[in-house]
């Protein structure tokens, strides 16, 4: 088998999202996908990756990640190079999974659990789509039923309720993001922590520890201000305090832990099994937390969840990105001996992923369980694909 063509697509309704499709002269074609940066990372597939890919064997997993993953500029980073390459080894694993007529958790080892606990990322249906973050002004109204973003704002102790209702007992929110810009996160006042606290104390006062809260931090503080949100969120017994620093300085944030006193989770933003490595020699970090879209696909993925293991430290899978990278997490969420928890957004789920792909993984009673079939067992939908304004661009031998 040999690869035949790549194709990169671009669908305008969602224009963080980049699928690559991996075409063989056997007829299999494997799906991959990455997220943010889409036409910087489409330039790098087509520029410098699919020359090197096109009339090779894709079965070479660990040789061709090796080689995309070590391009001579980018490759300590989760920039353009990186996402480009974890997007095609996603593809490559569904093209193995394919090939074999082996589900991917088969191929990453086999189960280790049937299905993995989830915790819900609090976001909307618009939350991440395009451009940045989606901030909440008072004249937003709710999309639908499960719109979270708003919901964590206005009556958090609500959506908590809502959640357990649907047997999800963990959820992840981020209440001090909105005061971060003003000082570029050198310094948060206590009138702006005591503001930001009022989703925990509702939390709190309807469902007491009946539910799992996740503070995410976004890398958007220094030290000092991460510090002071640590001593007044710890009352409220978050669960992780996620990203408190810019991830730059594994010691700061060694540092950071060991004042806080609180499980620190990191991080999304990191990419390649050294700069975990990096995290976990320094003791700077509780959980570790990665994303296969963004850190070099399932194949850095799978080394860093073995230094963790070795470092005694569980794993929790990013998810707040597009369908295909849920789904592959969950697969290996799934098949980790050390992994603790899958993030979902049910905004997503319930939601525009299911226009986008034929299949997603299984969300019940909390827990998520992998899709059937070989390889990630999806395609992409009709839907997805249709429409003038969609980007579609080939490379082929």
């Amino acid at each position: 088998m040999i690869v035949t063509a790549i194709e990169t697509i671009r669908p305008p309704d969602y224009a963080n999202i980049l699928w690559v499709r991996v075409e063989t002269d056997e007829g299999l074609v494997g799906l991959g996908e990455t997220f943010r940066g889409a036409a910087a990372v489409e330039a790098q597939i087509h520029a410098e990756i699919a020359p090197r890919l096109l009339g090779t064997d894709p079965s070479r997993i660990e040789a061709l990640n090796a080689e995309l993953t070590r391009p001579y500029v980018g490759y300590r980073s989760s920039g353009a190079e990186l996402r480009a390459a974890s997007a095609i080894d996603i593809a490559l694993w569904d093209l193995a999974g394919q090939a074999g007529g082996r589900p991917l958790h088969d191929l990453l080892g086999g189960l280790t659990r049937t299905s993995i606990r989830t915790y819900n990322t609090c976001a909307g249906y618009a939350y991440n789509r395009s451009g940045g973050r989606r901030a909440i002004a008072a004249e937003d109204a709710p999309q639908g039923p499960y719109d979270d973003q708003i919901a964590a704002e206005r009556d958090a102790g609500a959506l908590a309720r809502s959640l357990l209702a649907m047997g999800i007992g963990a959820m992840k929110i981020w209440p001090f993001d909105p005061f971060a810009g003003a000082t570029s996160g050198q310094l948060i006042t206590a009138a702006e922590i005591d503001r930001a606290l009022e989703p925990l104390r509702r939390i709190r006062d309807a469902v007491g520890d009946a539910m799992e809260v996740m503070i995410e931090l976004h890398a958007l503080w220094d030290l000092p201000a991460a510090l002071a949100i640590a001593r007044a969120a710890a009352p409220f017994r978050p669960f992780w305090m996620e990203d408190p620093l810019r991830n730059l300085d594994p010691l700061a944030l060694a540092d950071y832990r060991r004042r806080s006193g609180l499980p620190v989770c990191a991080s999304e933003t990191l990419a390649t099994a050294a700069q975990f490595l990096d995290l976990l020699r320094a003791e700077a970090v509780d959980y570790v937390m990665l994303d296969i879209g963004w850190c070099g696909g399932l194949t850095q993925a799978r080394r860093i969840a073995a230094l963790a293991e070795a470092h005694q430290r569980p794993v929790a899978p990013h998810d707040c990105t597009g369908p295909v990278v849920f789904a592959a997490s969950t697969h290996l969420a799934c098949a980790l001996p050390n992994a603790v928890f899958m993030e979902s957004v049910r905004a997503y789920w319930s939601g525009w992923y299911r226009d986008l792909v034929t299949a997603l993984p299984i969300v019940a009673d909390g827990m998520i369980a992998p899709t059937r079939g070989p390889g990630l067992g999806l395609a992409l939908t009709p839907a997805a694909l249709a429409g003038a304004a969609i980007r579609r661009t080939t490379g082929r031998t």
